[in-house]
């Protein structure tokens, strides 16, 4: 049990550490560090990075070690170009009075992570609030395929996200996500499509 609980607290730490944008894609990830900065063994850090990689966070490579998983500028770019499809396809045949609870509850934890500064429940509110834009289509294949792309560029979501934070106000953000569910809750397709163009998916190519 405490053997696993050490493996537990090394995912999380590094997951967090990943998703929040603290590390960057290929970045390597040394044993001999990351046993002395979380105080365990190689043995759970082992499991734990296995447990990482088959999240699609983490990649091994031969006779080199470990590094925060990555994908090429054309693969990111193709993966953007998907989900802008897919939620065009969503906007767009999203029928009129959907419940927009879940939106509205996603836009709520963009501002208290925003306020708290929490980078890692930011990029996950960030996820969530688009999945539940795409989910009001209620085409559940659609959500379904929509969610497997975000999972694949979250990386780079968290990266992108940290760069803005470097250079924007931190509230500009959460006045994006106020807009693009303003566009939502007006049903005001066009509005919405414009929002999404202009979200600033891509400056991780810059």
């Amino acid at each position: 049990m405490e053997t696993y609980s050490l493996v537990e607290l090394a995912v999380e730490r590094l997951r967090r550490d990943i998703l929040s944008g603290r590390s960057d894609p290929g970045e390597r990830l040394v044993e001999e560090q990351l046993t002395r900065r979380l105080g365990i063994s190689r043995a759970p850090l082992r499991e734990a990075m296995r447990l990482l990689a088959e999240q699609g966070l983490v990649e091994h490579i031969p006779r080199r070690g470990a590094r925060v998983a990555t994908l090429s500028d054309d693969d990111v770019r193709e993966l953007y170009e998907v989900r802008d499809v897919l939620e065009r396809h969503a906007v767009t045949t999203t029928p009129p009075g959907r419940d927009l609870s879940r939106l509205r509850s996603a836009l709520e934890s963009i501002r208290t992570a925003t306020e708290t500064d929490d980078r890692l429940e930011l990029a996950n509110a960030h996820r969530r609030f688009h999945v539940e834009v795409v989910a009001l289509s209620g085409n559940r294949q659609l959500t379904g395929l929509y969610e497997s792309i975000l999972v694949r560029i979250q990386l780079y979501m968290a990266v992108n996200m940290r760069r803005e934070a470097e250079t924007a106000r931190a509230r500009d953000g959460v006045l994006r996500h106020e807009r693009l569910f303003a566009a939502v809750e007006h049903g005001d397709a066009g509005a919405l499509l414009e929002a999404l163009n202009g979200h600033g998916a891509r400056t991780y190519l810059n």
